[in-house]
């Protein structure tokens, strides 16, 4: 898990799932990170499909896509793989 940009930083996509490091065989999801006051939307749905389709390795048939939001979202049902709020985040995190 980890994070991708090019060297112009456009785009940064937040989250990155692959089976290895430093170099990928697979990407199994690519995620956006917004926590802000306003839910992620279909712009942010947008930046993050441009974004992922260029990670080497994308697969836009198996790649997973993921959004991760303080304030929900307004997407319809479907436009993600999986949606995590904040209560998701901690739910996660190791105790």
């Amino acid at each position: 898990m980890g994070g991708w940009w090019n060297r112009q930083f456009n785009p940064e996509i937040d989250l990155i799932g692959a089976d290895r490091a430093p170099i990928a065989a697979r990407i199994y999801f690519c995620g956006s990170l917004k926590w802000l006051g306003a839910p992620f939307d279909n712009h942010d749905l947008h930046e993050l499909r441009e974004g992922a389709r260029q990670v080497p390795g994308f697969d836009p048939s198996s790649t997973g896509l993921l959004a991760v939001s303080r304030s929900g979202t307004t997407l319809p049902a479907g436009s993600v793989d999986l949606v995590w709020g904040p209560d998701d985040v901690v739910a996660a995190w190791p105790r």
